[in-house]
């Protein structure tokens, strides 16, 4: 890999377009922070539910550790450092790797219903948490509580969905051509899996890969963004205790928290039979180019430049509060927030009248207080990007209705939820930014909402609001949308756990989660048994 792609490879989304100079405030204080070596009273409960100091160290691997750089964690709300983190080096994750070879043969022995029991205990273990962590989630990333709370109870969710799995990863039997054959497909552990997850979703991420790899049989080792650090070691310590309760090694669930070497030797090592990994494209592609010349397999989880289409004969109440949670939600900072709105000529003017109103409403502000709906931008590089993606807008002939400010009246990373009015053919429109701007068009038809839908290189999420079941069933049909997600009268975002959650195209193609996602963390073999006591071949072969 190049040196850029290793400078960006440890960080994600708006985070990965950072500077290398923005991306060195986090690793020691500066004079715009307000630095502190204690953790802020207002704090204080937050951190001793999860059994977090304010330094902390970032290595786990059956026992704490950690020698590399110290990163802050810096709350986005106001600037000001939360804790710190003691992360881990190439050889502290070469030490990991060896003494998860040492315990996988006993984990994937281990019979899938007693795996899918610790994966319960789990559960149990996150949903007593729940709050503090929700909290911590909110504190560190900036998403509003509710939303920090329902990524906790997401991982909480899969949890029960991997439980399941631990009495159904079912094999298949198939009919065999030769007489006194018995032939099966069977589902084996693939070995270690490596989750590199983004600071957008500090716990839910590694939640889906997680849960559904250990009870597939693997242990897992993670490398969260390097700004939440401090979620995943509440994380990790919440799992450390179950595995410690019931005699099992803590290296079923590493954690070496780390920079861009420690992301690249994760990708580039052998060990790593599978790596997940949520970032864009760009570094994406690499990750994927990297892993596959290895032979390993990767799972991909990248860009999504999400559209929303408004029929006129949709319910515009229904799709007016859908489009404003899936646009302003998290600030604009999830894979499944809403970049592009397409709406119907015939109700495009009064939708956006609505619209505007509904946005000069939102409070903005503390994730943490009661009311705000949208909370800060996770770190100052990405008020950048928001400032370029404007200005862009204007430069590229497009128009600000509502929006467009930075908050620099206040401290943290705060801006206003923006709607503009631009060509679909925008650059600024064709290429995601990982910030709260939503590009607003109109379209003559279904046929004409599915073609501008379709015509940008992502394809993660995707919504239809109608009433007419012809529009819905072309819009999830061959010749809809190319998206991995095709809902129909409901948010691009906010999926449920229950079906695979991914994208196509320059999206990556993964699939975490549910439905049959669980086969990528497992290896298959096709297996024929002959009891016959003969030796017919197949196809009829005589070789005598």
């Amino acid at each position: 890999m190049s040196t850029m792609l290793l400078n960006r490879l440890s960080l994600n989304r708006a985070t990965l377009l950072h500077s290398a100079a923005s991306r060195a405030k986090a690793i020691r204080p500066m004079a715009i922070l307000n630095y502190s070596t204690a953790i802020n009273p207002k704090h204080k409960a937050i951190f001793d539910q999860l059994d977090l100091q304010f330094e902390n160290k970032g290595v786990f691997n059956g026992k704490w550790g950690g020698s590399g750089p110290i990163v802050d964690s810096i709350n986005p709300a106001d600037g000001s450092v939360i804790g710190r983190v003691q992360t881990g080096t190439v050889q502290e994750l070469d030490e990991t790797l060896k003494k998860m070879e040492d315990i996988k043969v006993m984990w994937r022995e281990t019979p899938a219903p007693k795996r899918g029991e610790i994966v319960r205990q789990m559960r149990d273990a996150l949903n007593e948490k729940l709050e503090p962590l929700g909290a911590l989630v909110s504190l560190e990333m900036g998403k509003i509580l509710p939303e920090g709370k329902g990524e906790v109870q997401e991982y909480i969710d899969i949890c029960d969905y991997a439980l399941g799995l631990g009495r159904s990863l079912n094999g298949q039997v198939v009919p065999s051509e030769r007489p006194g054959h018995f032939m099966i497909e069977q589902w084996n552990p693939i070995g270690t899996v490596g989750v590199i997850s983004a600071f957008n979703f500090p716990v839910a991420v590694y939640g889906w890969n997680s849960a559904i790899a250990l009870v597939c049989g693997n242990p897992v080792v993670w490398k969260g963004a390097p700004t939440t650090n401090l979620s995943s070691i509440a994380v990790t310590k919440i799992l450390e205790k179950v595995l410690v309760r019931n005699g099992l090694p803590g290296e079923l669930c590493s954690l070496v928290a780390g920079g861009a070497d420690v992301g690249q030797s994760m990708v580039d090592d052998e060990r790593v039979k599978l790596l997940s990994f949520t970032g864009s494209t760009a570094v994406g592609r690499k990750v994927g180019e990297t892993v596959a010349k290895r032979f390993g397999k990767s799972l991909l989880e990248l860009g999504g430049n999400n559209a929303i289409v408004v029929m006129d004969d949709a319910d515009l109440d229904l799709a007016l509060r859908s489009v404003l949670f899936a646009a302003v939600g998290t600030a604009g900072q999830r894979c499944t927030t809403t970049r592009r709105l397409l709406l119907h000529e015939k109700i495009h003017d009064e939708f956006i009248e609505k619209l505007v109103k509904a946005y000069q409403s939102i409070r903005i502000g503390d994730p943490l207080e009661a009311g705000t709906l949208c909370g800060p931008l996770h770190t100052k590089a990405a008020v950048e990007h928001y400032r370029k993606g404007i200005e862009a807008v204007k430069a590229q002939g497009g128009k600000i209705l509502t929006g467009g400010k930075v908050l620099d009246d206040r401290p943290g990373n705060f801006v206003v939820p923006t709607i503009t009015s631009i060509s679909p053919d925008a650059d600024v429109v064709q290429n995601e930014i990982f910030v709260p701007i939503l590009h607003t068009m109109k379209v003559k038809s279904l046929d004409h909402a599915i073609e501008l839908n379709n015509s940008v290189k992502q394809g993660l999420s995707s919504s239809l609001f109608t009433r007419n079941p012809e529009h819905l069933f072309k819009w999830v049909g061959p010749s809809g949308s190319d998206c991995g997600i095709a809902n129909i009268n409901l948010p691009s975002s906010g999926a449920e756990i229950g079906c695979a959650f991914g994208g196509e195209k320059e999206t990556g193609g993964g699939r975490e989660s549910g439905s049959d996602a669980w086969k990528q963390y497992m290896r298959r073999s096709t297996c024929v048994i002959n009891y016959s006591g003969q030796l017919p071949l197949a196809q009829g072969i005589k070789f005598e």
